[in-house]
């Protein structure tokens, strides 16, 4: 990796994200410009790492790493954790890389980190007063709300958007997990940092953000998915029982 230059690391997952990848690292690069950028890529055969290694080489400061043969949100996101707990960052951000979380936002979870109460993880919230989101037909909305406020009861966390990727994470909080527990390669490894940050004491808040359906490419989160993310997060809750 090269030389940190910042407390700051912002990580962006991706997969076939090619349409995407150039916009939101120049978004990011403008709106947290002190910020090291690091880009988890599965291997995308429509030359996202490829397209992010040229940005890169042009505008320095950021990593690319390819997970060869490995895919699921929930083990990129994992090797983005594992970098920035090995390379001692302060803060840790991560986003979704379809632009649907605008990079103007990340600015105001780092200032509310860094309050005097010095929150473990600030969430970027689609459900708390101010939040909301554009594009999703009413029934969506109505899914989403119904499964979130689901996952929130049954994991007993203390937020409202347990499923949202926006978050930015104290590293001294996710350096106390053990990474390798972490079971989940799929959406619900969300729900799962939340519940293991928790069981070792981290305090979480929200902040409102505006989430917009993604303008280019397809969204990752089929139906086999949304099965999956809902069998982990009752095992989460069960394990949380015992």
């Amino acid at each position: 990796m090269p030389d940190r230059s910042s407390d700051v690391l912002i990580a962006v997952c991706t997969y076939n994200e090619a349409a995407n990848i150039e916009t939101m690292l120049t978004g990011l690069r403008a709106c947290v410009p002190h910020a090291d950028l690091l880009v988890v890529d599965d291997d995308s055969p429509d030359g996202t790492a490829g397209k992010a290694d040229a940005w890169a080489k042009t505008n320095g400061r950021t990593r690319v790493v390819v997970r060869e043969n490995e895919r699921g949100l929930g083990g990129a996101i994992r090797r983005a954790v594992e970098v920035a707990v090995q390379s001692r960052y302060e803060f840790f951000l991560n986003l979704d890389a379809d632009r649907s979380h605008d990079p103007a936002a990340l600015p105001s979870l780092i200032v509310r980190a860094q309050a005097p109460d010095r929150p473990d993880v600030v969430i970027g919230s689609r459900y708390v007063e101010g939040g909301s989101i554009e594009g999703w037909p009413l029934r969506r909305r109505l899914m989403s709300r119904v499964v979130n406020g689901f996952a929130v009861r049954w994991l007993g966390l203390p937020v409202r958007d347990c499923s949202g990727s926006m978050r930015c994470y104290r590293v001294s909080a996710l350096r106390r997990l053990n990474l390798d527990e972490l079971r989940n390669n799929g959406y619900a490894l969300l729900e799962e940092l939340l519940v293991r940050l928790k069981q070792v004491g981290a305090t979480m808040v929200e902040v409102p953000i505006c989430f917009t359906e993604r303008r280019l490419g397809h969204s990752k989160l089929t139906t086999r998915e949304a099965v999956t993310s809902a069998i982990a997060i009752t095992k989460l809750a069960r394990s949380r029982e015992k």
